[in-house]
């Protein structure tokens, strides 16, 4: 008896001992994910130049994101305390807000889609003009309009090719805020119209000069950022330069503001083009260069400019999701399927 009585002693050392070692190694493997997470936070918050280690200790809603640029500009994030006291603080305000896009060719396909989701989610509340920059008036869909939203077209000569359009598109812009958009409303956004609205956007993205970070290099190291390489090209960037990349899919402003960098983009374009040279990612790379030189006051996350890819910066809420960039991304046979 004595000697079962030791035997079973034994065992229940032996099962203690076995169970102290099974805890230890769960806490340290739970340690170790965890290291991984943060390893990973910081890597996304720290984006180029602009995303200093001090910048995330600013991130009040997520230690995921940036929610203020190195020079103080906001990061929007439309869930965030930050957005909410920016509504607050437009609520009394009236604003008269202008949405161009352009519709050119094929691009007339997408513009019903577009009208109507930006109705259901594009600044409720707030008097909008749709600007229809395009090549053929019949294009435009005849829309009932509750009070204080218009769609405004505007006739553009006609450019069947997109490539020729990325050329042109910021001298039209430029003209058509000097000649008419600047006397009808306070602020300007330029839309692709290939992208389709999703959640609510508000005055939240309202600000002087604003941009939007591009999902797919949001967080990622300054040197992955596909800005102009050729040293010709009036687009170049130098090694060390610049903060962020920001998409053109969506890009806004005061009239005054987004006139001067249309205008700007405008001259650098016809340098190029004289010189027989384009940036290789056309509009987009002249839009990069400008905002080097003068920074956004108002940086939009990529909530506001989101699609499906294997590089794409996953966000809290998509709210405006860019269907042409979104087909680009898919494979051949899957393009056929969304009917690309």
């Amino acid at each position: 008896m004595a000697r079962f009585l030791s035997s079973t002693s034994g065992l229940e050392r032996v099962t203690r001992r076995r169970l102290f070692l099974a805890c230890l190694a769960l806490a340290g493997f739970i340690y170790f994910l965890r290291g991984r997470k943060a390893g990973v936070t910081s890597a996304r918050v720290q984006s180029g130049a602009g995303g200093s280690p001090r910048e995330a200790g600013r991130a009040e809603e997520s230690a995921y994101f940036l929610n203020e640029t190195s020079w103080r500009a906001p990061v929007v994030w439309g869930d965030s305390q930050a957005s909410e006291r920016r509504r607050d603080a437009h609520a009394y305000q009236t604003f008269r807000v202008g949405l161009a896009v352009f519709v050119v060719g094929r691009y007339s396909q997408h513009l019903l889609r577009f009208l109507v989701s930006a109705e259901r989610h594009f600044l409720l509340g707030e008097y909008v003009y749709y600007y229809i920059l395009t090549d053929n008036l019949r294009a435009v869909p005849d829309l009932e309009m509750p009070e204080g939203r218009e769609l405004r077209p505007v006739h553009v000569g006609e450019m069947p090719e997109w490539r020729r359009l990325s050329r042109v598109r910021m001298s039209l812009l430029a003209d058509a805020i000097k000649t008419r958009i600047q006397k009808e409303v306070e602020y300007i956004f330029c839309m692709d119209v290939d992208q389709e609205f999703v959640n609510p956007v508000g005055t939240e993205i309202l600000g002087d000069l604003v941009a939007t970070l591009h999902p797919e290099f949001c967080g990622m190291p300054l040197y992955t950022f596909p800005y102009e390489k050729v040293e010709v090209s009036q687009a170049f960037v130098e090694e060390g330069e610049g903060d962020f990349y920001y998409t053109s899919e969506l890009y806004g402003g005061l009239c005054a503001e987004v006139y001067a960098m249309a205008l700007t983009c405008t001259h650098l374009i016809l340098q190029d083009s004289e010189a027989g040279f384009h940036a290789l990612q056309y509009e987009e790379g002249y839009l990069n260069r400008y905002l080097i030189n003068r920074r956004p006051t108002c940086v939009l996350s990529p909530e506001y400019s989101w699609w499906d890819s294997p590089r794409t910066l996953e966000v809290p809420v998509q709210r405006i999701v860019s269907v042409g960039r979104q087909c680009a991304a898919l494979e051949p046979q899957r393009r056929e399927a969304r009917r690309c």
